[in-house]
């Protein structure tokens, strides 16, 4: 049977009057599967470090997950960043999906002290950083000598009580192959990754998995998607758009792709109706129909 399982993005917004604990609180009470909240440390809009808002959202919820879409890698360094997951894991009862990207905005890492990495540079700290944050979690004194992250007789207790899933954010062919041989799922967005993309993408992911002698189907496919649910509105590029019926044929379209999961962000007017609108008209069918094809 075909497990599907739906998110919700939680804006990180700090400003007055904003309040991601009660749209997390709503998402759990709608029966999302996971919120999800991106990371972008600094800018002139009040905003809030991610990890520290999952957090915050984990201890005022019981059984939704929270995911970082995505931790830039280069913001941090990877052991504390096991240290940190590790931790908000276990406070949660192994809530906590670790969303890791290569690093795309070079004005945030050279704001937050650099260096800017090259483009090569980035993936393979990705990769790096990926191996480290394992090994901090398994591993007793382990040492990584890499080009770009190292950690040294690394010590990490206490250690995660299962297997926390990570999740990469990837588009070129490199990062692709890095999640191949490395990630526990793939998140790519539609906005820069149109369906036409994907079974290419898809295969790359595939090939390197195969070479690393892993099992791809165990690279789980989630697509992160805004949406509008509304038949008056007009398409927009790297949104999905129309009535429920409209926008169920189009998730339907993108499982024909491997996908198993999505991660909503609703735009426009009415945010908080969207959210509810999406949880009572449109995964009870996008549920359904999974069992069916099970």
């Amino acid at each position: 049977m075909t497990t599907l399982i739906f998110g919700v993005d939680v804006s990180t917004s700090a400003a007055h009057g904003d309040n991601p604990v009660t749209a997390a609180r709503a998402a759990e009470r709608l029966g999302y599967d996971f919120v999800s909240a991106s990371d972008h440390p600094c800018g002139d809009h009040p905003s809030y470090e991610t990890p520290t808002l999952l957090t915050w959202i984990a201890a005022h919820t019981s059984r939704i997950a929270v995911a970082t879409r995505v931790l830039g890698v280069p913001f941090r360094r990877p052991a504390m960043v096991a240290k940190m997951a590790a931790s908000l894991d276990l406070l949660s009862g192994g809530r906590f999906i670790l969303g890791l990207g290569a690093g795309h905005a070079d004005t945030e890492i050279d704001a937050l002290g650099g260096p800017v990495p090259s483009a090569r540079a980035k993936v393979e700290g990705l990769a790096e950083a990926v191996q480290i944050i394992r090994g901090a979690w398994t591993g007793s004194g382990y040492s990584h000598r890499g080009q770009y992250h190292s950690a040294h007789d690394l010590e990490m207790q206490p250690r995660p009580a299962h297997r926390i899933p990570m999740w990469l954010g990837t588009f070129g062919p490199r990062a692709l192959a890095v999640t191949g041989q490395l990630a526990d799922g793939w998140i790519p967005s539609l906005g820069f990754a149109p369906p036409d993309r994907i079974p290419a993408m898809r295969q790359r992911i595939d090939a390197a998995a195969e070479e690393a002698g892993r099992d791809a189907a165990d690279i789980q496919g989630i697509y992160n998607v805004g949406i509008r649910l509304d038949p008056d509105a007009s398409p927009q590029p790297g949104f999905l758009t129309g009535s429920p019926t409209q926008i169920i044929a189009q998730l339907n379209s993108h499982l024909e792709l491997g996908f198993t999961g999505f991660n909503f962000q609703p735009t426009g007017p009415g945010r908080a109706d969207q959210v509810a609108r999406i949880a009572e008209e449109i995964l009870p069918s996008m549920r359904g129909q999974a069992g069916k094809d099970a």
